[in-house]
């Protein structure tokens, strides 16, 4: 395993229940800085869970994160996303009652509008930051081909728009590590080739992604190391080819049986 030393996201022990369900069983690993790690295991592996443990969604798992040498297990969502670690979600479903241009603009960090005082008396230094804003919104919108539909309502998107919508929220926030969940699923195959062309381009930046997906192709792709999960603890890392002729994994995962 990597040296902590070197870990951008360091999780130790983590572990929670629901009932009498085990979600995470002792999760231990750590992420470097500035690659793409692929997170793959069976349904009911943990994967998303862990991602919500991680990002402070759900409160109150055992064990310990650490980002950046920080300990955030107790910090709120907020606090862990203007940290740096920003994360998607699977379900892309966005604020219904806004224009893409609207959910773009609301998702840039520590907006001194949202703030009443200074709002009030920041006068320009507060329209300087919007214009700013605004000029990154539209950016993103032309790097994500989402201009034409600047004005529509996120409820009238497609499956496909909802996903890149979703990845310029997470880098309107600044991240310097983003946990994808999915971004893939539901979206047509011209428009997967589409995100994945943005995840590389993120990629070459040197922002870390810890990316859940199921299409091996995809994983084989974009990930520089790929983490395995089973019953909610950690089983294998290595590059896809390490993966692919682990027999664990091949057990664990793909359903084979030991000779």
């Amino acid at each position: 395993m990597t040296a902590m030393a070197e870990a951008q996201l360091a999780i130790s022990d983590l572990a929670i229940h629901f009932g009498g369900v085990r979600a995470l069983d002792g999760a231990s690993f750590d992420i470097r800085p500035g690659i793409t790690t692929g997170l793959i295991g069976p349904n009911g592996a943990g994967k998303t869970t862990l991602f919500n443990c991680i990002s402070g969604l759900i409160p109150g798992a055992s064990g310990q994160v650490r980002f950046e040498g920080r300990d955030i297990s107790r910090a709120r969502p907020e606090a862990i996303s203007r940290a740096g670690l920003v994360r998607s979600f699977q379900l892309a479903r966005g604020c219904e009652n806004l224009t893409v241009f609207e959910h773009l603009m609301l998702y840039g960090p520590r907006q001194q509008g949202e703030n009443l005082l200074k709002a009030f008396i920041g006068g320009r230094a507060v329209r300087e930051q919007e214009e700013k804003l605004r000029d990154e919104a539209l950016d993103m919108a032309g790097r994500l081909r989402l201009t034409h539909v600047l004005d529509n309502l996120v409820t009238r998107l497609s499956g496909g728009q909802k996903k890149l919508l979703e990845i310029g929220r997470v880098l309107l926030a600044k991240p310097k590590m983003i946990l994808l969940d999915e971004p893939m699923a539901g979206v047509n195959p011209t428009l997967v080739q589409e995100i994945a062309d943005h995840l590389e381009v993120i990629r070459r930046s040197g922002i870390a992604i810890v990316l859940i997906e199921h299409e091996m192709e995809l994983i084989d792709r974009l990930c520089d190391e790929v983490i395995v999960m089973a019953a909610g603890k950690f089983l294998a890392r290595g590059s896809f080819s390490d993966i692919q002729s682990n027999r664990d994994v091949q057990e664990s995962y793909l359903g084979l049986r030991r000779q």
